[in-house]
């Protein structure tokens, strides 16, 4: 029952995923400018790897449905993911507009991408490959911390339409640890870092919760589910090898929790399509 329920989920999600991804190649299409003026935009070209991320997870989801379907997906969202972590960063090092005030979590995402990429890339067969896509998120992820936070602390408040872009700093942690135990396949003192400073995050932000209650709805909400997403994994896999009690509730708290967001912000956003309040003009 239980994976006749998870194919259903799984076709869904690609369903979706079809859908999004011809809506924007028709927005390609006929806005071509608007698209690549986005794509130049310091605070808005970190959301095009989402397109790859997409690629990766899927490959994920299909590694117990069909290995090869995949392994296609794999190969086609790495080399993606690889194109636009290059071009990004080649922008971050030769730029005259970025200015500290554009950053926000949003930069992890090309980031969190490349770690992302061992988890299928180990089932592949491809270890040195992971382990270099691996590097590539671990490293940058420590250094674009340290920028992130000199750039909280000591500038600027976040604008409020991506104050909930902050829980993207609990992925990298995350999905490092997910990835580095199917890396390595033990539980090393550096994957125990990993998992509990993404925990750590989680608390923390949890422990604001009075400043994200107050925010109005913005399509940015939809960044609170995919690192609960990746805590949960994460904490899964730490309960196969501790066997903590707490950990075993912890994970269902965390479940009923992202299950409520995700019906939430699913009624909220198809009232807002209806209402025609979301996809319209901002100023940047």
């Amino acid at each position: 029952m239980g994976y006749k329920v998870g194919n259903y989920l799984s076709g869904g999600v690609v369903v979706l995923f079809i859908l999004v991804l011809i809506l924007f190649f028709i927005k390609f299409i006929r806005f071509k400018s608007e698209v690549k003026a986005e794509f130049n935009n310091p605070g808005k070209m970190s959301f095009f790897p989402t397109i790859s991320i997409s690629l990766i997870l899927l490959s994920n989801i299909f590694l117990e449905i069909n290995k090869q379907i995949s392994l296609y997906l794999w190969i086609i969202g790495t080399v993606v993911h690889l194109v636009f972590t290059l071009i990004i960063l080649t922008r971050w090092f030769h730029h005259d507009v970025f200015k500290i005030q554009h950053m926000s979590p949003a930069w992890f995402i090309p980031i969190v991408g490349n770690m992302l990429v061992p988890i299928g890339g180990t089932a592949h067969g491809f270890i040195e490959l992971s382990w270099f896509f691996f590097s590539i998120g671990i490293v940058f992820w420590i250094l674009l911390l340290s920028v992130f936070l000199n750039r909280i602390v000591f500038h600027n408040p976040l604008p409020e339409k991506l104050l909930p872009t902050f829980f993207i700093i609990i992925a990298p942690p995350a999905i490092g640890f997910i990835s580095l135990i199917k890396l390595t396949g033990s539980f090393s003192p550096f994957g125990k870092i990993l998992y509990y400073i993404s925990i750590f995050f989680f608390v923390l932000l949890v422990f604001q919760v009075n400043y994200f209650r107050k925010i109005k709805f913005y399509m940015s909400w939809w960044a609170y589910t995919f690192p609960i997403s990746a805590v949960i994994i994460s904490s899964v896999l730490m309960y196969h090898m501790s066997e903590s009690a707490f950990l075993f509730y912890f994970i269902w708290v965390l479940w009923i929790i992202l299950g409520a967001l995700n019906t939430a912000f699913l009624i909220v956003t198809i009232k807002k399509i209806i209402n025609k309040q979301i996809c319209v003009p901002e100023n940047d």
